[in-house]
């Protein structure tokens, strides 16, 4: 008897709300063996196996992009359904309940507990490469060399910490939380799209777990 198995190629969608590096980051996960959609439109977004959140720049403005663009509701809408999430840089930090630029608090989505702030460093941006001590729980570094750097750029990040969140930091003027996962939301505070080697080995295994 002949079994035949099928190998289904897991479907990505990247919320395009304006901001984030969106080409990179689509090259990125197709690399990693997904299939790759940009879009904004909500369904889409919650019917695929995974969500990318990208972003750069601003809290308050990615909030206002992702909000004109129903991203928000698609979040939610998974979350509910523990239905995996990927953010990014600032597609990550929006995932936390608040950020604090320029004396402004501006409310995120809130699926994690705590506060993005400014960074305590004599230099800020952090920008470049730089380790990350990620626990031997957080699947998202399986098989990646615990000395890997990973591309940085940012003012801001969440400390923690989050209850029943598994969390690995990078230290830049004081830890500060540099991944993240609870169930079936992760983030990453570096841009895994522009860690060569060691950004990829991430994406594959956040790709591998939507199978």
């Amino acid at each position: 008897m002949v079994v035949a198995f099928i190998v289904t190629t897991p479907t990505v969608a990247i919320l395009d709300y304006g901001s984030g590096n969106l080409r990179s980051a689509e090259r990125a996960l197709l690399r990693a063996g997904a299939a790759v959609e940009v879009t904004s439109d909500r369904a889409t977004c919650v019917a695929a196996n995974g969500l990318v959140v990208p972003g750069v720049g601003a809290f308050a403005s990615c909030m206002d992009g992702i909000v004109a663009v129903g991203g928000d509701r698609a979040i939610a809408r998974r979350v509910r359904d523990a239905a995996p999430i990927l953010g990014i840089c600032v597609g990550a930090q929006v995932l936390f309940e608040s950020g604090r630029e320029h004396g402004q608090t501006t409310p995120g989505l809130g699926v994690f507990e705590g506060v993005v702030e400014r960074l305590r460093a004599d230099r800020v941006p952090h920008m470049g490469w730089n380790t990350v001590a990620a626990p031997t729980d957080l699947t998202l570094f399986d098989g990646v060399d615990p000395d890997a750097r990973f591309y940085f750029v940012h003012s801001y990040a969440a400390t923690g910490p989050v209850p029943g969140a598994t969390v690995a930091t990078c230290d830049h003027g004081g830890r500060f939380i540099a991944a993240i996962n609870r169930g079936a939301v992760s983030a990453t505070q570096f841009h895994p799209e522009k860690s060569a080697d060691a950004g990829a080995a991430v994406l594959r295994n956040w790709v591998r777990s939507l199978r």
